[in-house]
This record gives structure tokens, sequence and C-alpha cells, in this order.
């Protein structure tokens, strides 16, 4: 199995495969404290990000962050030349954190192991930015932080355009969609034969 999983569930842009691995590298983890962290993070912010987009969108927002923010890990190794594999929700944890902060900037949060210390949504996302722009830059290997960036990135564009753009536009993509399937019933379409 740990070929398999090396394979298919870590990401990195030198391996023969990248595509899959885009999406799947999403789901597998390094340890159980990573796999903690990371899924306390989406729990805490999973209830406030639902009732902005709903359940649909929500899943379709994870599964591109996903995608998206392991795309700008590989472009970051591809300029850095550090070709190393990556694993772990945490591109698009980052992108469902960064939406919840960019849409209430307001909102008080507070560190689990010290809450006694509050600050801003905003000011959290601010940080987390700066955090992970200085480790990109500086070569820190901590974590993937182009994956972070990319994915803190595209959940603050998703809320304040994509939404707009893609989810309120998506009825003739979907009508489209339906239409094909129908009229091509044996390509997996499962539509009924004219």
């Amino acid at each position: 199995m740990r070929r398999i999983m090396f394979t298919y569930f870590t990401s990195d842009p030198s391996s023969r495969v990248l595509c899959s691995p885009m999406l799947l590298s999403t789901f597998s983890h390094f340890s159980l404290f990573h796999m903690a962290a990371n899924m306390y993070v989406l729990w805490s912010f999973s209830t406030s990000i639902v009732s902005l987009l709903g359940c649909e969108q929500f899943i379709a927002v994870y599964l591109s962050a996903g995608v998206i923010s392991t795309f700008v890990s590989y472009v970051a190794k591809m300029a850095t030349g550090r070709f190393e594999p990556s694993l772990g929700a945490s591109g698009a944890i980052m992108t469902v954190l960064a939406a919840v902060c960019t849409k209430m900037p307001e909102a008080k949060l507070a560190i689990i192991f010290l809450p006694m210390f509050t600050f801003t949504a905003g000011s959290a996302l601010k940080a987390i930015i700066a955090f992970d722009t200085a480790g990109l830059a500086l070569g820190w290997r901590l974590f993937d932080h182009a994956a972070h960036l990319g994915g803190a990135l595209f959940g603050m564009w998703y809320v304040t355009y994509g939404h707009e753009l893609i989810w309120k536009n998506r009825e003739p993509l979907v009508k489209a969609w339906h239409e094909m399937r129908t009229k091509n019933p044996g390509k997996g379409g499962g539509g009924r034969p004219n």
C-alpha cells in the first residue's frame, strides 16, 4: 500500500502521476496529529462556511480548493526547484478559513491552547498570509507555504467574486451537461435511449 499511497496520495510535480494526486493528497495526512489539527480547524469553521455557502457549494469549493492549492504548490516547487512531496488538507482548509475570515472580519477568534487571547478574524487572516509569505520567500520547510497561500487567496477570491461569477451562473452549464448526457446514453450518461 505504501507505493500506491506515495504515488496517488502525495503531490509532487516530479512524479509520473500529476493530476489525481492534486485532489487525493488532500485526503492523506502524515500523522494522526497532522490529521487531528487539520480536522479541528475544519470543524471550527465548517458551520460558518456551510451557512454562508450551503452544503453543495461548500463541497464544490472545498474539493476545488484542494486542487487549486496543490497546483499553486506545484508552481512554487517548479520555480524553486524543490521537488518534495506534499500531502494534507491544509490548502483546502486555508480556503475555508480565509473565506470565513473575509466574510466575517470582525468575528472574535482564539487559539485552543490560549483561549484568554482573542483577536479578530481579519487580523488572523493577515497574520497567516504574512507567515506563509515569509515562509515561501525564505524557503522554510515547516509547511507547504505555497499551498497555504494558494488556498487562502482562493478562499478570499471565491467569497468576494467567485460565488457571483461561478455558482450563480452554473445553471446553463448544468443544463448543457444534462442535455449532453441524455443525448449520448451509451457514453456513461445513464439517460434513456431515444
